[in-house]
């Protein structure tokens, strides 16, 4: 017979596995990013420009509050970033056309460019884990990724629609 106990609350990490998967975390991030920070670098960009122009690419139309919400970076941060990948053609900002107060985003030729450029060796990188590591493990680390996510809404962004059967 199972213990009720285990089947409520599963027993913790050990605290040498948390604190391993946390620097396993930073070494990732460092090399994940690695490669674009040479690319935005340049143009003079940091990686605040690389998340505007990443979630842009990945949403296009998207509104400025929409991106604030996203980003979680005060009105200020992202005037400034946004301002100057408008100036330099990257992004364009379109009147809603319900809402002309809504500003919408979209990648420009040139955007579309340096996000290709920028996400290339993401996803090379990302891939190649993936296909080493097997299906099991990916769907292993997708949920350990959900559970590091502060945010329910940002949770179910990433919700997956399972095909319906017919």
């Amino acid at each position: 017979m199972s213990d009720i106990k285990s089947l409520v609350c599963p027993p913790s990490p050990p605290e040498d596995e948390v604190r391993q998967g946390i620097e396993l975390l930073f070494f990732a991030y460092r090399d994940f990013t690695a490669e674009p920070d040479a690319i935005l670098a340049q143009y003079a960009f940091g990686r605040a420009h690389h998340r505007v122009i990443h979630f842009v690419g990945r949403h296009p139309q998207m509104t400025v509050g929409e991106l604030l919400g996203t980003l979680r970076i005060t009105k200020q941060s992202l005037s400034r970033v946004l301002g100057q990948l408008v100036r330099q053609g990257f992004i364009i900002q379109r009147p809603g056309a319900r809402d002309r107060r809504q500003r919408l985003l979209d990648l420009t030729l040139k955007g579309r460019e340096i996000e290709r450029q920028l996400s290339e060796p993401q996803r090379a990188r990302v891939a190649n884990a993936y296909r080493q590591a097997g299906a099991q493990a990916v769907d292993g680390f997708r949920k350990v990724l959900l559970g590091i996510i502060a945010g329910e809404n940002d949770r179910r962004r990433f919700e997956r629609v399972l095909p319906t059967k017919r």
